[in-house]
């Protein structure tokens, strides 16, 4: 895991989206945690995660199919956190 590695965000990012709740973060830095954790998977393009919404929105390469599944438990993996599909 590269540590607060951050892939360069372009405002014309398309690809599917995903949000997940993510629950557990006390810092800015734990959502910095997540989103490396979460941009090591291959076919997610970019990961942001915001301590105040307690969200994480990751957007997926186009055609990417990566499920939902591996997303939380890379969130989990990241530390003491729980995240789920937002609704």
């Amino acid at each position: 895991m590269k540590l607060f590695g951050r892939k360069q965000k372009d405002d014309t990012e398309t690809g599917p989206l995903v949000v997940l709740e993510v629950e557990g973060m006390h810092c800015t830095s734990c959502g910095l945690l997540i989103d490396d954790e979460l941009e090591e998977i291959p076919g997610v393009r970019s990961a942001s995660t915001d301590l105040r919404s307690g969200r994480s929105t990751i957007r997926l390469e186009e055609g990417a199919e990566i499920d939902t599944a591996v997303l939380v438990a890379a969130v989990e993996n990241a530390g003491d956190y729980k995240a789920r599909p937002a609704a």
